[in-house]
């Protein structure tokens, strides 16, 4: 019987895909994002180990909230160092009828087998994936994550390829990822994809600086205030298409 390593579950969602949505919240994540606000879902070690009938059992207690459009959505650390669990949990939520999100990184994400043939397992269960463009820039991505992006813009370009939606995030960090030309590049190549229904970018905040504290890990960001309400703009008026960039534009929804 697969069991999932758990972090933690929220019951009323309501920013992590459409509707409101049990959020499931996963151990265990490779990448090391300066700004990460979960960093305490770095360690895969859980002792809260369930199944996916016992997890779908207790997010189906607020079916009754979901309305039309809401359901479950799958978060972390990183869903898909979990992808058995992950698999076992979307095919069980489909034949219960329920809408299923991942919010991942893509990190893991490899053409390898035997990852590839179960990813595209999984995405026969999966309506909608949450994706974080962290940064464009190779060698910036690596030293804002501490691991290569070119797995994840593949994943991106697979994605597109087979049609399954895609919600882009984009985390704007003062003098990190707030640069025009960054910017740019990554309107450049999200203008590539043709599953993009909305782009969202979310500004930086220091909210999770006290986990890193209570876990005894240096916290590089310290001092870095939160981009103002007109760079935020700017990015927004960027990633969505400046120049006509009519495709991009309808696409996008104002960011939360």
């Amino acid at each position: 019987m697969i069991r999932g390593a758990i972090h933690s579950t929220e019951s009323f969602g309501s920013v992590d895909g459409p509707g409101i949505r049990f959020i499931v919240f996963l151990k265990g994540c490779r990448m090391r994002c300066r700004y990460c606000h979960n960093v305490d879902t770095w360690d895969p070690r859980s002792n809260d180990l369930r199944t996916a009938d016992e997890l779908l059992d207790q997010a189906e207690r607020y079916r009754g909230y979901w309305g039309k459009e809401g359901g479950i959505t799958v978060s972390g650390g990183e869903p898909l160092l979990q992808i058995d669990f992950l698999l076992d949990l979307f095919r069980k939520a489909k034949a219960r009828g329920i809408n299923t999100v991942i919010d991942t990184a893509g990190e893991p994400f490899t053409k390898e087998e035997p990852f590839f043939s179960k990813f595209q397992e999984l995405m026969r269960y999966t309506d909608l994936l949450l994706m974080d463009i962290k940064h464009i820039d190779p060698a910036e991505h690596r030293k804002l994550t501490g691991r290569p992006n070119d797995n994840i813009l593949d994943l991106f370009r697979y994605l597109s390829e087979t049609g399954k939606p895609v919600w882009i995030r984009h985390v704007l960090v003062p003098g990190i990822t707030d640069d025009d030309g960054y910017l740019r590049r990554t309107r450049d190549f999200i203008l590539t994809l043709k599953n993009v229904k909305k782009i969202e970018v979310l500004p930086y905040h220091s909210m999770g600086e006290y986990k890193w504290k209570e876990l005894g890990i240096p916290y590089s960001l310290e001092g870095v205030e939160a981009p103002s309400a007109e760079r935020v703009k700017n990015a927004e008026r960027i990633l969505r298409g400046e120049s006509g960039a009519a495709n991009a534009r309808e696409n996008a929804s104002p960011a939360r």
